[in-house]
Protein backbone atom coordinates (compact mmCIF):
# COMPACT_ATOMS: atom_id res chain seq x y z
CA UNK A 1 0.00 0.00 0.00
CA UNK A 2 1.23 3.58 -1.15
CA UNK A 3 2.21 6.07 1.38
CA UNK A 4 3.66 8.62 -0.13
CA UNK A 5 2.62 10.45 -3.05
CA UNK A 6 5.21 13.04 -4.49
CA UNK A 7 3.89 15.74 -6.77
CA UNK A 8 6.62 16.40 -9.42
CA UNK A 9 6.18 18.97 -12.23
CA UNK A 10 5.44 18.02 -15.86
CA UNK A 11 7.61 19.99 -17.31
CA UNK A 12 11.10 20.00 -15.60
CA UNK A 13 13.76 17.84 -17.21
CA UNK A 14 15.55 18.21 -13.60
CA UNK A 15 12.89 17.58 -11.18
CA UNK A 16 11.74 14.44 -13.20
CA UNK A 17 15.49 13.25 -13.15
CA UNK A 18 15.73 14.16 -9.32
CA UNK A 19 12.93 12.70 -8.19
CA UNK A 20 13.85 9.11 -9.45
CA UNK A 21 15.72 8.06 -5.99
CA UNK A 22 13.65 10.20 -3.70
CA UNK A 23 12.16 7.03 -2.02
CA UNK A 24 8.33 7.81 -2.79
CA UNK A 25 6.11 5.52 -3.45
CA UNK A 26 4.22 6.74 -6.27
CA UNK A 27 5.71 9.62 -8.36
CA UNK A 28 2.89 12.07 -9.31
CA UNK A 29 4.10 13.66 -12.42
CA UNK A 30 1.94 16.77 -13.19
CA UNK A 31 0.41 17.76 -16.08
CA UNK A 32 -2.22 20.24 -14.18
CA UNK A 33 -1.63 22.96 -11.93
CA UNK A 34 2.37 23.05 -11.51
CA UNK A 35 2.42 23.70 -15.32
CA UNK A 36 1.30 26.74 -17.16
CA UNK A 37 -0.77 27.18 -20.14
CA UNK A 38 1.83 27.94 -22.54
CA UNK A 39 4.14 24.46 -21.38
CA UNK A 40 1.31 22.00 -21.10
CA UNK A 41 2.63 20.78 -24.81
CA UNK A 42 6.05 19.86 -24.09
CA UNK A 43 5.47 18.87 -20.38
CA UNK A 44 2.85 16.02 -22.03
CA UNK A 45 6.11 14.97 -24.24
CA UNK A 46 8.60 15.29 -21.47
CA UNK A 47 6.18 12.66 -19.02
CA UNK A 48 5.52 10.22 -22.06
CA UNK A 49 9.25 10.37 -22.10
CA UNK A 50 10.32 9.77 -18.72
CA UNK A 51 7.13 6.65 -18.35
CA UNK A 52 8.86 4.96 -21.66
CA UNK A 53 12.13 5.47 -20.18
CA UNK A 54 10.83 4.11 -16.79
CA UNK A 55 8.75 1.06 -18.50
CA UNK A 56 11.39 -1.58 -17.88
CA UNK A 57 12.56 -0.81 -14.56
CA UNK A 58 10.48 1.57 -11.92
CA UNK A 59 11.69 2.04 -8.28
CA UNK A 60 8.09 4.07 -7.36
CA UNK A 61 5.13 3.56 -9.21
CA UNK A 62 4.31 6.10 -11.60
CA UNK A 63 1.21 7.97 -11.96
CA UNK A 64 0.63 11.36 -13.65
CA UNK A 65 -2.18 14.00 -13.00
CA UNK A 66 -4.01 15.16 -16.03
CA UNK A 67 -6.78 18.31 -16.40
CA UNK A 68 -9.68 18.36 -15.24
CA UNK A 69 -12.38 15.79 -16.85
CA UNK A 70 -14.04 16.71 -20.09
CA UNK A 71 -11.33 19.65 -21.19
CA UNK A 72 -9.26 19.79 -24.23
CA UNK A 73 -6.24 19.72 -22.00
CA UNK A 74 -7.63 16.12 -20.27
CA UNK A 75 -7.92 14.78 -23.55
CA UNK A 76 -4.35 15.59 -24.99
CA UNK A 77 -2.57 14.36 -21.85
CA UNK A 78 -4.60 11.05 -21.68
CA UNK A 79 -3.48 10.65 -25.80
CA UNK A 80 -0.13 11.32 -25.14
CA UNK A 81 0.97 9.49 -22.18
CA UNK A 82 -1.69 6.27 -22.01
CA UNK A 83 0.59 4.28 -24.34
CA UNK A 84 3.86 4.62 -22.46
CA UNK A 85 1.57 2.36 -19.14
CA UNK A 86 1.45 4.89 -16.41
CA UNK A 87 0.60 2.97 -12.99
CA UNK A 88 -2.49 5.28 -12.56
CA UNK A 89 -4.09 8.68 -13.29
CA UNK A 90 -4.76 11.27 -10.42
CA UNK A 91 -8.33 13.03 -11.59
CA UNK A 92 -8.02 16.06 -10.38
CA UNK A 93 -11.48 18.46 -9.24
CA UNK A 94 -13.72 15.49 -9.57
CA UNK A 95 -16.94 15.91 -9.04
CA UNK A 96 -18.43 13.06 -8.48
CA UNK A 97 -18.18 9.27 -9.16
CA UNK A 98 -19.69 10.05 -12.55
CA UNK A 99 -16.08 12.16 -13.28
CA UNK A 100 -14.29 9.06 -12.36
CA UNK A 101 -16.08 6.94 -14.77
CA UNK A 102 -16.17 8.92 -17.50
CA UNK A 103 -12.20 8.46 -17.00
CA UNK A 104 -12.55 5.11 -16.80
CA UNK A 105 -14.37 4.69 -20.07
CA UNK A 106 -11.30 7.08 -21.99
CA UNK A 107 -8.76 4.51 -20.48
CA UNK A 108 -10.84 2.03 -22.05
CA UNK A 109 -10.67 2.90 -24.99
CA UNK A 110 -7.03 4.20 -25.30
CA UNK A 111 -6.14 0.29 -23.48
CA UNK A 112 -7.61 -1.15 -26.03
CA UNK A 113 -6.40 1.09 -28.65
CA UNK A 114 -2.81 0.40 -27.91
CA UNK A 115 -2.97 -3.26 -26.74
CA UNK A 116 -2.87 -2.91 -23.36
CA UNK A 117 -4.25 -4.78 -20.29
CA UNK A 118 -8.02 -3.53 -19.50
CA UNK A 119 -8.46 -1.58 -16.49
CA UNK A 120 -4.53 -1.91 -15.57
CA UNK A 121 -4.52 1.81 -15.12
CA UNK A 122 -5.67 2.69 -11.70
CA UNK A 123 -7.42 6.50 -10.81
CA UNK A 124 -7.10 8.34 -7.50
CA UNK A 125 -9.44 11.12 -7.57
CA UNK A 126 -9.09 14.50 -5.58
CA UNK A 127 -12.49 14.56 -4.46
CA UNK A 128 -13.21 17.50 -2.26
CA UNK A 129 -11.93 20.22 -5.02
CA UNK A 130 -15.43 21.86 -5.30
CA UNK A 131 -18.07 22.26 -3.03
CA UNK A 132 -20.68 20.37 -5.04
CA UNK A 133 -18.19 17.54 -4.44
CA UNK A 134 -18.59 16.80 -1.42
CA UNK A 135 -22.36 16.04 -1.90
CA UNK A 136 -21.19 13.00 -3.66
CA UNK A 137 -18.74 11.52 -1.48
CA UNK A 138 -20.63 8.56 -0.72
CA UNK A 139 -21.15 7.53 -4.24
CA UNK A 140 -17.73 5.77 -4.95
CA UNK A 141 -18.63 2.69 -4.51
CA UNK A 142 -19.86 2.28 -8.15
CA UNK A 143 -16.96 3.37 -9.84
CA UNK A 144 -15.52 -0.63 -9.71
CA UNK A 145 -11.69 -1.75 -9.63
CA UNK A 146 -9.54 1.34 -11.52
CA UNK A 147 -10.48 3.41 -8.15
CA UNK A 148 -7.29 3.05 -6.09
CA UNK A 149 -8.12 5.53 -3.42
CA UNK A 150 -9.51 9.04 -2.64
CA UNK A 151 -7.94 11.92 -2.09
CA UNK A 152 -8.87 15.17 -0.84
CA UNK A 153 -7.84 18.69 -1.57
CA UNK A 154 -7.71 22.49 0.26
CA UNK A 155 -6.45 25.14 -2.04
CA UNK A 156 -8.90 24.88 -4.80
CA UNK A 157 -11.91 24.66 -2.31
CA UNK A 158 -10.52 27.64 -0.13
CA UNK A 159 -10.64 29.89 -3.44
CA UNK A 160 -14.19 28.09 -4.83
CA UNK A 161 -15.61 29.09 -0.90
CA UNK A 162 -14.15 32.39 -1.03
CA UNK A 163 -12.06 31.00 2.43
CA UNK A 164 -9.42 33.38 3.50
CA UNK A 165 -7.98 31.16 5.41
CA UNK A 166 -7.88 27.08 5.86
CA UNK A 167 -6.17 26.69 9.00
CA UNK A 168 -5.68 28.00 12.28
CA UNK A 169 -2.45 29.44 13.92
CA UNK A 170 -1.49 26.26 14.97
CA UNK A 171 -1.38 24.49 11.75
CA UNK A 172 -4.86 22.53 12.47
CA UNK A 173 -7.07 22.77 9.59
CA UNK A 174 -10.25 25.09 10.37
CA UNK A 175 -13.84 23.40 10.62
CA UNK A 176 -14.75 23.48 7.13
CA UNK A 177 -11.79 22.02 5.97
CA UNK A 178 -11.87 19.24 8.45
CA UNK A 179 -15.16 18.23 7.35
CA UNK A 180 -14.08 18.34 4.02
CA UNK A 181 -11.18 15.70 5.50
CA UNK A 182 -13.27 14.11 7.38
CA UNK A 183 -15.58 13.33 4.02
CA UNK A 184 -12.94 11.53 2.12
CA UNK A 185 -11.82 9.97 5.08
CA UNK A 186 -15.53 8.09 5.04
CA UNK A 187 -16.07 8.41 1.12
CA UNK A 188 -12.72 6.00 0.63
CA UNK A 189 -13.69 3.56 3.62
CA UNK A 190 -17.22 3.04 1.96
CA UNK A 191 -15.51 2.48 -1.11
CA UNK A 192 -13.47 0.09 0.39
CA UNK A 193 -10.28 1.93 -0.85
CA UNK A 194 -7.39 3.76 0.41
CA UNK A 195 -7.68 7.16 2.05
CA UNK A 196 -4.78 9.25 1.39
CA UNK A 197 -4.36 12.78 3.32
CA UNK A 198 -3.69 15.89 1.65
CA UNK A 199 -0.51 18.07 1.41
CA UNK A 200 1.73 19.74 4.08
CA UNK A 201 2.43 22.80 2.29
CA UNK A 202 4.94 23.87 4.08
CA UNK A 203 8.09 21.99 2.90
CA UNK A 204 10.45 23.42 5.36
CA UNK A 205 8.25 22.56 8.76
CA UNK A 206 9.19 19.26 9.61
CA UNK A 207 8.11 19.25 12.66
CA UNK A 208 4.33 20.35 11.62
CA UNK A 209 4.99 17.31 8.92
CA UNK A 210 5.14 14.97 11.70
CA UNK A 211 2.21 16.17 13.44
CA UNK A 212 0.38 16.11 10.64
CA UNK A 213 1.11 12.66 9.21
CA UNK A 214 0.48 11.43 13.06
CA UNK A 215 -2.99 12.74 13.19
CA UNK A 216 -4.08 11.20 9.86
CA UNK A 217 -2.78 7.71 10.23
CA UNK A 218 -4.62 7.74 13.68
CA UNK A 219 -7.65 8.57 11.72
CA UNK A 220 -7.56 5.98 9.26
CA UNK A 221 -5.45 7.60 6.43
CA UNK A 222 -2.98 5.31 4.84
CA UNK A 223 -0.14 7.63 3.22
CA UNK A 224 -0.06 11.01 2.31
CA UNK A 225 0.58 13.53 -1.01
CA UNK A 226 3.78 15.20 -0.72
CA UNK A 227 4.83 18.58 -2.57
CA UNK A 228 8.85 18.52 -1.63
CA UNK A 229 11.22 15.38 -1.86
CA UNK A 230 12.63 16.27 1.40
CA UNK A 231 8.65 15.10 2.81
CA UNK A 232 9.13 11.34 1.31
CA UNK A 233 11.26 10.04 4.29
CA UNK A 234 8.90 11.20 7.04
CA UNK A 235 6.01 10.08 5.47
CA UNK A 236 7.53 6.83 4.44
CA UNK A 237 8.44 6.83 7.98
CA UNK A 238 5.50 8.17 9.99
CA UNK A 239 2.67 5.57 7.91
CA UNK A 240 4.69 2.61 8.80
CA UNK A 241 2.89 0.37 12.31
CA UNK A 242 5.58 1.11 15.46
CA UNK A 243 7.19 -1.65 17.31
CA UNK A 244 4.88 -1.41 20.01
CA UNK A 245 1.76 -1.62 17.94
CA UNK A 246 3.11 -4.38 15.97
CA UNK A 247 4.03 -6.56 19.02
CA UNK A 248 0.55 -5.76 20.15
CA UNK A 249 -1.30 -7.12 17.52
CA UNK A 250 0.66 -10.40 17.09
CA UNK A 251 -0.61 -10.87 20.73
CA UNK A 252 -4.08 -10.01 19.92
CA UNK A 253 -3.91 -12.36 16.33
CA UNK A 254 -2.13 -15.32 18.92
CA UNK A 255 -4.51 -14.68 21.48
CA UNK A 256 -7.22 -15.61 19.19
CA UNK A 257 -5.67 -18.17 17.22
CA UNK A 258 -5.39 -20.01 20.30
CA UNK A 259 -9.10 -19.69 21.11
CA UNK A 260 -10.84 -20.54 18.03
CA UNK A 261 -14.84 -20.15 18.04
CA UNK A 262 -13.78 -17.09 20.85
CA UNK A 263 -15.53 -13.47 20.26
CA UNK A 264 -13.96 -11.91 23.49
CA UNK A 265 -10.97 -12.36 25.53
CA UNK A 266 -9.37 -10.59 28.04
CA UNK A 267 -5.83 -9.36 26.95
CA UNK A 268 -3.79 -7.72 29.89
CA UNK A 269 -6.98 -7.01 31.82
CA UNK A 270 -8.95 -5.07 29.36
CA UNK A 271 -11.24 -6.99 26.62
CA UNK A 272 -10.35 -7.42 23.21
CA UNK A 273 -13.03 -8.21 20.24
CA UNK A 274 -13.49 -9.49 16.73
CA UNK A 275 -13.18 -5.68 15.57
CA UNK A 276 -9.56 -5.70 17.99
CA UNK A 277 -8.57 -8.76 16.11
CA UNK A 278 -9.50 -7.22 12.55
CA UNK A 279 -7.76 -4.07 13.50
CA UNK A 280 -4.68 -6.29 14.34
CA UNK A 281 -4.85 -8.30 11.06
CA UNK A 282 -4.44 -4.78 9.56
CA UNK A 283 -2.24 -3.58 11.01
CA UNK A 284 0.27 -7.13 10.38
CA UNK A 285 -0.70 -7.01 6.74
CA UNK A 286 0.07 -3.39 5.94
CA UNK A 287 3.42 -4.59 7.87
CA UNK A 288 3.95 -7.28 5.64
CA UNK A 289 2.95 -5.31 2.19
CA UNK A 290 5.98 -2.74 3.29
CA UNK A 291 8.09 -5.88 4.06
CA UNK A 292 8.73 -4.10 7.41
CA UNK A 293 10.62 -6.41 10.25
CA UNK A 294 11.18 -4.41 13.76
CA UNK A 295 12.07 -6.59 17.09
Amino acid sequence: MARSWLFVPGDSERKLAKSENCGADVLILDLEDSVTPEHKAAARGLVRDFLAAHAARRRSQLWVRVNSAGSADCAADLAAVVAARPDGIVQPKTRSAADVTWLGTQLDGLERRHGLQQAAIRILPIATETPAALFAMGGYAQCGARLAGLTWGAEDLSVAIGATANQEADGTWTAPFQFARSLCLFGAAAAGVAAIDTLHIDFRDGAGLIASCAAARRDGFSGKLAIHPEQVSVINECFLPSAAELAQAQRIVALFAANPGAAALSLDGRMVDIPHLRQAEHILARAADQGLKRA
